[in-house]
Parts: C-alpha cells; sequence; structure tokens
C-alpha cells in the first residue's frame, strides 16, 4: 500500500531550524514545489474540502500563498485577488495590520477587487499562529464580500491559529504538533 498524502507532504516539505530567529522550526514550502505532481494532489485535496461551498473567488496571501492560489485558480477557473505587502498594488487599496509569531506586518488588496456577493476562499501555504490568515479575513469582509473558507497545505496546530478563523471553515492537509 502507498503512503499517503500526509505522509508525502511532511517528506517533502523541510524542516528549517531557528530560522528566521532562534527557537522557530520554519516549514519550507519550496522544496514541495519541486514536485509538481505532488503539488497538484495537494491542490486537489484543498479544493475537495470546498468544492460545494459556493467559492467565487480565492485570495491568496503573498508571497508562498500565491503560488497555491494561482494554481487552484488555474485549477477551478475562479478570480485570484492578491493579498499582498504594501507598496506592492497600483490602485486604491485597504490595509490590514497583524501579528505575526515573530514581528508585525500589513496586508493590503484593492479595494475593489472584490464585491458583496462574492464568496472567497482565502488560500495560504500554512497556518501558524493565524494571524496572517484572520487580517486576509477582515480586509475581505471590508470590502463587503464573505469568507467561504480558509484552505492551507500545513498547519502548526500547536499555535492554535485556527482559533482565530471561527468565522469560517478551515481546513489543512497536514497537521504539525510540534
Amino acid at each position: 500500500m502507498g503512503r499517503g498524502l500526509e505522509d508525502r507532504l511532511r517528506e517533502a516539505i523541510r524542516d528549517v531550524p531557528d530560522f528566521p530567529k532562534p527557537g522557530i522550526m520554519f516549514r519550507d514550502v519550496t522544496t514541495l514545489l519541486l514536485k509538481p505532481d505532488l503539488v497538484v494532489e495537494a491542490i486537489d485535496a484543498i479544493w475537495s474540502r470546498f468544492a460545494d461551498e459556493g467559492v467565487s473567488h480565492l485570495a491568496a496571501v503573498e508571497a508562498r500563498g500565491f503560488v497555491v492560489g494561482a494554481a487552484l485558480a488555474l485549477r477551478t477557473r475562479l478570480p485570484l485577488v492578491l493579498l499582498r505587502k504594501p507598496g506592492k498594488l497600483p490602485s486604491h487599496c485597504l490595509s490590514e495590520d497583524y501579528d505575526l509569531e515573530y514581528g508585525r506586518a500589513t496586508l493590503q488588496v484593492h479595494d475593489d477587487a472584490l464585491r458583496e456577493s462574492d464568496r472567497v476562499l482565502v488560500v495560504d501555504d500554512l497556518l501558524a499562529t493565524g494571524g496572517t490568515a484572520a487580517a486576509s479575513g477582515r480586509l475581505i469582509r471590508r470590502c463587503g464580500a464573505t469568507i467561504a473558507g480558509y484552505g492551507f497545505i500545513a498547519e502548526l496546530a500547536f499555535l492554535s491559529g485556527r482559533e482565530k478563523l471561527a468565522d469560517a471553515p478551515v481546513h489543512a492537509i497536514l497537521m504539525y504538533d510540534a
């Protein structure tokens, strides 16, 4: 019997100790991206959880979330909204500040990217403390849209980030308990 998707993802994602600062175990998905067939399986696994949720748009978080978002957009033929760091979007934006496990950051979205009738799936590579995803949800709601869910390749479950995302379903394929 073959190994399951979770096991193969765990093997493909590199652990980098003490990055970006001592005490942090960074889960590096760039090594997963070297395995395109596995990336396709992961994208399909995320989408299978949300395919019946009436998703009209995808929102991807800079930067590794862009890979997940672009792949899902191609797979589903849904519009992709980019959630970016300050100064990267050329038109009028809404901004949202938030805390990370190792600092503070800001996300922006074009203020005309979404409408009230839109149901948005927020995607990123990894859910940690939930700060980035929660800020994404706040930005999307400020545009008037609804959060259909949050989808991730991996989740650092020990950081309890999903607790900040109680407003919509959360799905991660791979869970790290430490």
